[in-house]
């Protein structure tokens, strides 16, 4: 399970499975990745529902 996160000054891939971790960056500074993380961990629920509604379990 993971999310893709698109910004204004790039792009970030998360695992949300089996922890939440970056898998990849791309030209996003650290306090962006740590406001990212953060809104992630916030709605880490939603985002896992949403991935198994649209993918399956």
């Amino acid at each position: 399970m993971h999310v893709h996160v698109h910004c204004e000054n790039g792009e970030a891939k998360y695992w949300l499975e089996p922890e939440i971790e970056l898998a990849h960056n791309c030209k996003l500074k650290r306090h962006e990745l740590k406001q990212i993380e953060a809104i992630i961990e916030d709605h880490y629920h939603e985002l896992k529902s949403a991935w198994q509604t649209h993918f399956g379990n």
